[in-house]
């Protein structure tokens, strides 16, 4: 759960970043109002967290500066753009939950519970980016947020 909190820190950093540099209020409105929603997971996965006798990571302010800093650069390229980088952040993130939820043991059924409520919201995420005008972000582009989000997940799993 430490490493989705980490996952959750980064996705408000990245979407309210984004938020300040878009162009229309529509957008600006879109990525508030999924900030908003990473919010309440990065709670729940706070509570269940400690529920679980857990810590979180202690890169989790390393985390919310990068992510603010890749938010803004997302959020300058435009908002087709920023909104294809919502799209393609949160593929990858319901790769992750899927990864994690086929990996949780069946007993842990809070976790579970938690993780495919916020599998289903990652998932509205990226279509409602995705209708909004995202557009399909370039190869490298989506490689590299392959390689950041292996680095998120495996140093916030031990750190």
């Amino acid at each position: 759960m430490r490493v989705n909190r980490a996952g959750e820190i980064s996705a408000q950093a990245l979407y309210m970043a984004q938020a300040l540099l878009a162009r229309s209020p529509a957008t600006r409105r879109y990525l508030l109002e999924a900030a908003a929603e990473e919010r309440d997971h990065l709670s729940w996965c706070t509570a269940r967290i400690r529920e679980l006798g857990g810590r979180n990571s202690w890169l989790d302010p390393l985390w919310f500066a990068g992510s603010t800093a890749v938010g803004l650069l997302a959020g300058a390229a435009g908002d087709r753009s920023s909104l294809g980088f919502v799209n393609e952040t949160e593929r990858q993130v319901e790769a992750h939950l899927d990864d994690h939820l086929e990996r949780l043991p069946e007993q842990d059924r809070k976790s579970r519970a938690i993780l495919q409520r916020m599998t289903q919201d990652e998932a509205h995420h990226g279509t409602m980016a995705r209708l909004a005008g995202g557009r399909e972000l370039p190869a490298a582009a989506r490689k590299i947020m392959t390689i950041g989000g292996g680095f998120l997940r495996q140093f916030a799993y031990f750190l």
